[in-house]
């Protein structure tokens, strides 16, 4: 373990301040997470979510410090872990009838990938396949 938690064959990658809500990043992020890096980044090219840039961004710039900083194979990474929160969060009014006010929220996120070098964990088999 070295700092912050992070291993020796792990590496991170944030994006911070992204213009969407994270509800909405969060379900991008569902898509590639336990993917190895080839097929996460496939399946984010050729999403058609508007957020699927900015994931591919970052996912790109965890390999950039893999590769530049640990000295990791770029061939046998995969994404460990991949999570969204909320950031903060601009208040905009909007004209109502009779001179009120409606309230106008406009969300920002922060996006954490954390990549790994080894085989990726296969997924989990569920009761009916086992028997």
């Amino acid at each position: 373990m070295t700092r912050y938690g992070i291993k020796d064959n792990q590496v991170r990658a944030f994006n911070k301040l992204i213009r969407i809500s994270h509800q909405k990043l969060n379900l991008v992020c569902d898509m590639v997470r336990g993917l190895p890096v080839d097929r996460a980044v496939d399946v984010l090219k050729f999403s058609k979510k508007r957020v699927s840039d900015e994931v591919l961004k970052t996912l790109l710039s965890a390999v950039a410090n893999a590769e530049h900083n640990k000295n990791l194979p770029v061939d046998t990474l995969f994404v460990k872990e991949i999570w969204c929160g909320k950031a903060l969060t601009m208040k905009r009014i909007m004209p109502g009838p009779r001179g009120s006010a409606r309230p106008i929220l406009k969300p920002f996120s922060n996006l954490t990938i954390v990549l790994e070098s080894g085989v990726a964990p296969s997924k989990k088999q569920s009761k009916k396949e086992t028997k």
